[in-house]
């Protein structure tokens, strides 16, 4: 019966792919988008969700028995009437991985009937409700409640990975920006540098997949390091026992120098951005010739066909013939030396990168200079250019920010209170690790690496759009797909895999 459907299917695809083939086009007499007699009705029985891929998620929230750990947890509930933690966090959501955005979006899928019927539950939180449970929260203790329940589903998933997948954790920490207009919101303060109100999250990734392993919210008047080495600490135990080498990420907010000792007799790797004190500029400068390298950084992809003649740079031209200024770096060189802050009682590694850069004005130039970056690190063995390229790969972490600020979005602060608003920062970070977790579940490496590395729009475009016909059958709930696109295969068959999974 299976082997039948599953043919069936591949049927489905193949005419697709013919629908869609090119085939030789002659001049068409009309466009292909015209006038049609459609009508509208409203049909008695037929019962179709949008959002089908829903019940995949839930899916995979209910095995990994994440209801049951966040009602462990420390709740802000004294009485269920009738709803417990898991419904108020869950139900917000699966709002958000369906594509809504304010509290208030909650009602377009509480008050849908086939979406209700398709989660198996009579109602849902009230927008009013869902904002009155995040005022609840009152203090961290809560809400770190919440999290450690969410990174023990997280553990769960990482048991199911490759022996490759443990080899390194790289933990990325940056601190980010959510403006606000909003007056009365107790938390806020004034960004000088962004020069606007609003929180100051801080967000600690693991790098490889993304996934937000604690948020953070603060006011935006809040340096990036403030309170950061507690919850580095807290990211090191939970990754610790799992991965070989756990290295620490960060900019130089991060080089948090007294906290180094620390975290090297812990046995943890680091490397900071540096600031480039006087000090550090004058040893650089007095290195000899011999302990430089030219940096030579690696093509940004490989040209698996013919290379491809570059286009004119519009850009370079107008600032040329307008004579603008322009920065264009020459060439960059690598060298290090011992270092010991001042805060520290063991040296440690600085990497030093040079830049040579020539100011231009029109055809003239008029300025040559060098540049210093520092970088700190407790690694004494990679070579320097490996170590550059590393740190300058966390600049993937804007990416997942930007993620989560306008995919997910998790700063969208939609209450009044910094801890309200900060718990709804980890309820919407939830959303993004589904998506991650869907992803990492997946058998076949290139579609796994697809998923996880995603845009949150194009995985609700792709696997939670999905419409689907309910259907109640006896002890059974039914998604029947009710359309077919190239990804549809490849949703069912990842949720037929879904289905046989068992964690631990």
């Amino acid at each position: 019966m299976k082997e039948n459907k599953r043919k069936k299917q591949a049927e489905r695809q193949e005419k697709l792919k013919a629908r869609l083939a090119h085939k030789g086009f002659k001049d068409a007499t009309q466009p292909l988008l015209g006038e049609l007699p459609i009508d509208y009705e409203i049909s008695d029985r037929t019962r179709v969700l949008s959002v089908g891929g829903i019940g995949a998620m839930h899916t995979l929230v209910t095995k990994l028995a994440l209801p049951e750990l966040l009602n462990e947890g420390e709740g802000v509930l004294k009485r269920h009437l009738p709803y417990f933690e898991s419904d108020h966090i869950l139900s917000l959501c699966y709002s958000l991985l369906c594509g809504g955005k304010p509290l208030e979006d909650i009602n377009r899928f509480r008050r849908d009937e086939v979406y209700l019927d398709a989660l198996g539950v009579e109602r849902l939180p009230a927008p009013s409700t869902a904002g009155d449970y995040l005022r609840r929260y009152e203090s961290e203790a809560p809400i770190l409640a919440v999290q450690e329940a969410i990174n023990q589903a997280r553990v769960k998933v990482w048991k199911l990975q490759e022996e490759a997948f443990f080899e390194m954790a790289i933990l990325d920490v940056d601190g980010t920006i959510t403006p606000t207009d909003a007056e009365c919101m107790e938390g806020i303060d004034y960004c000088a540098h962004k020069r606007t109100w609003g929180y100051g999250p801080l967000v600690l990734t693991l790098a490889q997949t993304g996934e937000a392993l604690y948020v953070v919210n603060r006011p935006a008047s809040a340096p990036s390091h403030l309170g950061a080495a507690e919850w580095m600490d807290r990211a090191f135990r939970l990754v610790g026992p799992m991965f070989e080498t756990v290295w620490f990420r960060g900019d130089t907010d991060f080089s948090l120098t007294v906290n180094f000792d620390r975290w090297d007799r812990q046995g943890a790797k680091f490397i900071f951005g540096y600031d480039a004190y006087p000090n550090l500029i004058e040893i650089a400068q007095k290195l000899p010739e011999r302990a430089w390298k030219e940096l030579r950084r690696p093509p940004k992809y490989e040209i698996q066909t013919q290379p491809r003649q570059k286009p004119d740079n519009v850009k370079r031209e107008i600032i040329k013939e307008r004579g603008f200024k322009h920065t264009e770096q020459v060439k960059e060189e690598v060298a290090s030396f011992p270092y010991r802050p001042g805060k520290c009682k063991s040296p440690y590694r600085m990497i030093v990168l040079k830049k040579y850069l020539r100011i231009t004005k029109g055809d003239q130039i008029i300025q040559e200079k060098i540049v210093f970056f520092f970088y700190i690190t407790n690694d004494q063995t990679t070579q320097k250019d490996l170590l550059i390229f590393f740190i300058n790969a966390r600049c993937n972490q804007e990416n997942k920010i930007e993620q989560l600020q306008n995919g997910v979005p998790a700063f969208h602060a939609p209450t009044n209170t910094l801890h309200a608003n900060w718990i709804y920062m980890v309820i919407a970070s939830l959303a993004w690790s589904l998506k991650i977790w869907y992803g990492l579940l997946i058998e076949d490496p290139k579609l796994q690496q697809q998923i996880v590395q995603m845009e949150f729009k194009q995985f609700l475009n792709t696997f939670i759009q999905v419409p689907c016909q309910i259907l109640h059958g006896a002890r059974r709930l039914t998604y029947r797909i009710a359309n077919f696109t190239f990804d549809t295969l490849t949703f069912y068959d990842i949720f037929q895999h879904l289905q046989k999974l068992r964690f631990s």
